[in-house]
């Protein structure tokens, strides 16, 4: 109970940081270059103050920490720049089916063990997210925001699997966003119009960043070890349903069947997929 309790937090956490970021853009113009490098700048901060308080040391590592930066940049580079044009829910299907792909791959090349239990929770998740995500009417989408979508979940595959390595959650977590932020500035400085910077947009991308993000990663990185990446890859499909059941209690969205019936084979999937 308490793996699926922490398994269920982080995963509220990362749909409150999808729901952040659509805000800024979407709804009050915020740059996506300028909220990414914000959100790195604010979560780089709360950990690196967290890291100290806990008289943690920066040990950087070799390889695996360029690993950790160099995703954890494509993911949340990708992932702005893509909701530019991408509809919510074909950006989300598409993200998220490349990171069960991504984490999969890295499960079976790892060796990981992959009973039956797996793959039926694999398939029933990922069907239940694609008749909750799948649009109503026409599909028009634009193909280079799409590619951006997809590196980004390969960047955040990337990233998770790197976790399964990491001894200390909040020392590795803390590195990531302190060496990726000053690549974060510097593609600020050169990609960024500059010309849409609204204060809710930026208060956004700091809650985004110091709270969700910050908090979220380094719960994701404790968590991974334990659940391995293919559970992992799982239970990442409840993100939507979770941003979705947001908007129906927070927001007096209408609940429908479609949403209910889609939940409850994602869930059910992440369930059966717990199974040992």
């Amino acid at each position: 109970m308490r793996l699926f309790f922490l398994t269920s937090l982080t995963m509220t956490a990362f749909a409150a940081n999808s729901v952040l970021n659509r805000g800024a853009i979407n709804h009050f113009g915020m740059d996506p270059v300028l909220f990414a490098a914000i959100r790195l700048s604010a979560g780089a901060l709360v950990l690196f103050f967290l890291t100290v308080a806990s008289r943690r040391s920066f040990n950087f590592g070799g390889w695996g920490r360029l690993l950790g930066v160099g995703g954890l940049l494509v993911y949340i580079f990708g992932f702005s720049l893509a909701y530019l044009s991408l509809d919510a829910g074909i950006g989300a299907l598409i993200l998220f089916g490349v990171v069960h792909i991504t984490m999969f791959a890295g499960a079976v090349f790892g060796r990981e063990e992959l009973p039956s239990a797996r793959w039926v929770g694999a398939a029933l998740g990922f069907v239940g997210l694609t008749w909750l995500l799948w649009p109503k009417g026409p599909i028009t989408v634009s193909l280079t925001h799409a590619y951006m979508m997809a590196l980004a979940g390969i960047g955040w595959g990337v990233y998770s699997l790197q976790g399964r390595r990491e001894r200390d959650a909040l020392q590795a977590t803390a590195l990531n966003f302190l060496l990726a932020t000053p690549i974060g500035i510097g593609l600020a400085f050169m990609l960024s119009g500059y010309t849409q910077v609204n204060p809710f947009g930026i208060a956004l991308a700091v809650a985004s960043g110091g709270l969700t993000s910050a908090m979220g990663y380094v719960l994701w990185y404790r968590l991974i070890p334990v659940l391995g990446a293919s559970r992992a890859a799982v239970a990442q499909l409840s993100v939507p349903v979770i941003a979705f059941g947001g908007g129906t209690f927070l927001l007096n969205e209408p609940l429908t069947l479609r949403f209910l019936g889609a939940s409850i084979l994602v869930i059910g999937g992440v369930l059966v997929s717990m199974r040992q």
